[in-house]
């Protein structure tokens, strides 16, 4: 398993580090989340390739926003397929966005070589697509923008449910009750204090 990073500019200047993951067993790899441009996203893949030996045969976008798709067309002329919440192609096609090329609706297991990874919608949060990748025999989650590093601000709320946000967490927490490694959207990993830390930050939303 590697997380890979890319990097959003945004209109004010600002530079913004987003994570993905990588997932290899048996020379299969999928990718959940696309690095944040086509020019980025074809060197993961050819880097998957070549380095790692394996060819990607799926990638997953956690939600509809650009830090997760911005790359969806490079994988896409690789003919890589592309599976993502039903809600996630319903907004893409919306904003204009790239558009997955299959959806499935609340949750859906694939195969990795012999492994298993689940896509799970629990609710909503950082949006109302938002999914989370659970990758049992790594006991590793990567919750995309819906989880927050320990430390982090609240970030991009513009198409959040802020009142949602610490149940769908809490929900999460209760379902992977194993979870040793849980990976952000944004920030650094670490293990379930970051779903402990996404919680409170948006409980105490009121008395701010």
């Amino acid at each position: 398993m590697f997380i890979h990073r890319s990097y959003l500019n945004l209109k004010n200047g600002t530079k913004v580090s987003c994570n993905g993951v990588i997932f290899i067993d048996n020379n299969e790899a999928i990718v959940f989340d696309t690095p944040t441009s086509n020019e980025a996203s074809s060197v993961l893949i050819q880097w998957v390739e070549d380095s790692l030996q394996s060819k990607i045969t799926t990638v997953v976008p956690t939600h509809f926003h650009v830090d997760c798709l911005g790359g969806l067309e490079a994988f896409h002329n690789e003919g890589i397929n592309s599976i993502a919440n039903e809600m996630t192609i319903a907004l893409a096609k919306e904003r204009n966005n790239y558009v997955p090329k299959s959806g499935f609706n609340k949750t859906r297991d694939l195969y990795i070589g012999k492994e298993k990874v689940s896509l799970t919608f629990f609710g909503e949060g950082h949006t109302i697509d938002n999914v989370v990748a659970y990758i049992p025999s790594e006991k590793a989650l990567f919750g995309g923008c819906l989880i927050k590093s320990l430390g982090a601000t609240k970030g991009n709320l513009e198409d959040a449910n802020t009142n949602e946000w610490p149940t769908t967490a809490k929900n999460i927490k209760s379902h992977y009750k194993d979870l040793k490694i849980v990976i952000p959207g944004h920030g650094e990993h670490g293990n379930t204090q970051l779903l402990d830390y996404t919680m409170t930050l948006f409980e105490t939303q009121d008395h701010q």
